[in-house]
């Protein structure tokens, strides 16, 4: 429902224009927003009006009207002061009632959206709120989740909101506390490649203009409005999948996971399975931060040690001793390309099951 300071701003906007005295009544009798010197008490007469028949009736120069929402009055407003104040008290109801009608529209698709987004509706239904809401079915988009470093970021919600107008068909919700959802209509011609400098473009723009870190993960396109829940599942898959083994990643595609969305998948058995094989049941060397330096850097320069020894300062012997040091830990030779593999994704792996383990540790 509106609140109460918007009807509050409203009539005094009235008021200072028309200089009648305007008081809005909840059905109880409740008052919640004057005119100055306007009368602020109820009394009996408003009961008497509400099991009325009528929608507007004067009493003791005082003319009260009915405010509905879906043929349910929802407010009594009454307008007194001048002898034209029957004619003033309608326009008061007739913008009360729009602010009725804009806000209720309003918040109709946003749990439209939500409920969309998670999936908890019947296709049938789909449809026919999406008709009553002049929400087309056949478009092309794309869901954006804005992960936020600060919870609550309002500034941030009206940033994104003020970007993707819904004039343009773009919509804006939050189905948790986090985190933003953008569901981004696409033009005919527009691709999904073109997306990653959409969403670097509204990285850099939090970050600028509402001094907010984030972190933004697309989905694939969706054709129409039954395949947006798929949309916002892949990007919120692909938020996890970031967080785990592309931390330093502010923009992640549902198409770019690579090898992480296979391994986010698996079961911990066969987690714990493949580790014990690699590993052979000593420490995985990412906790050895040296180790995974210099690893992470020989990977980076596709198994050069010339190339990886410059830049991480150090001769070439030294680390030829680092890597001969990880062969011996685990029998994988990681000059060997295949080697190489097998000991990236068992990195990945051992990475994935310490976080998941940390997860299922906090919700305990």
């Amino acid at each position: 429902m509106i609140s109460n300071q918007v009807i509050q701003e409203m009539i005094n906007d009235l008021y200072q224009i028309m200089d009648v005295q305007i008081s809005v009544f909840e059905i109880n009798g409740k008052l919640i927003a004057k005119s100055d010197n306007a009368d602020s008490t109820s009394s009996d007469f408003i009961d008497s009006f509400i099991s009325s028949v009528a929608d507007n009736i004067e009493i003791k120069g005082r003319h009260l009207f009915k405010v509905y929402d879906q043929n349910e009055p929802v407010y009594i407003l009454s307008a007194s002061g001048k002898s034209d104040s029957y004619s003033i008290g309608k326009i008061a109801v007739s913008q009360l009632q729009r602010l009725v009608t804009a806000y209720k529209e309003k918040y109709d698709i946003n749990s439209f959206l939500q409920n969309l987004l998670l999936d908890n509706l019947l296709l049938v239904d789909i449809y026919n709120k999406a008709k009553q809401l002049k929400i087309e079915n056949l478009s092309k988009r794309i869901v954006f989740v804005i992960k936020l470093w600060k919870k609550k970021d309002e500034s941030a919600l009206e940033l994104v909101k003020s970007l993707y107008s819904s004039r343009n068909k773009h919509y804006v919700t939050e189905v948790d506390e986090d985190s933003i959802v953008l569901i981004k209509n696409l033009d005919e011609n527009e691709t999904f490649e073109e997306q990653e400098n959409e969403a670097s473009t509204l990285v850099d723009m939090l970050n600028t203009e509402a001094m907010t870190k984030a972190c933004v993960a697309y989905g694939t396109i969706a054709d129409d409005i039954k395949s947006i829940s798929s949309s916002y599942r892949e990007a919120k898959m692909s938020l996890e999948v970031g967080k785990i083994f592309y931390p330093d990643k502010n923009v992640i595609s549902y198409k770019s996971l690579g090898i992480g969305r296979l391994i986010y998948q698996l079961p911990m058995s066969l987690c714990d399975m493949f580790l014990e094989e690699v590993f052979r049941g000593e420490i995985p060397p990412n906790k050895d931060e040296e180790s995974i330096n210099t690893i992470n850097q020989f990977f980076q320069n596709n198994l050069n040690i010339s190339e990886t020894a410059r830049q991480l300062y150090v001769h070439r012997n030294t680390l030829t001793y680092r890597l001969d040091k990880i062969e011996k830990m685990t029998g994988l030779d990681v000059k060997n390309f295949e080697d190489a593999v097998t000991f990236k994704i068992a990195l990945m792996v051992a990475s994935y099951k310490e976080i998941m383990e940390k997860n299922s540790q906090n919700k305990n």
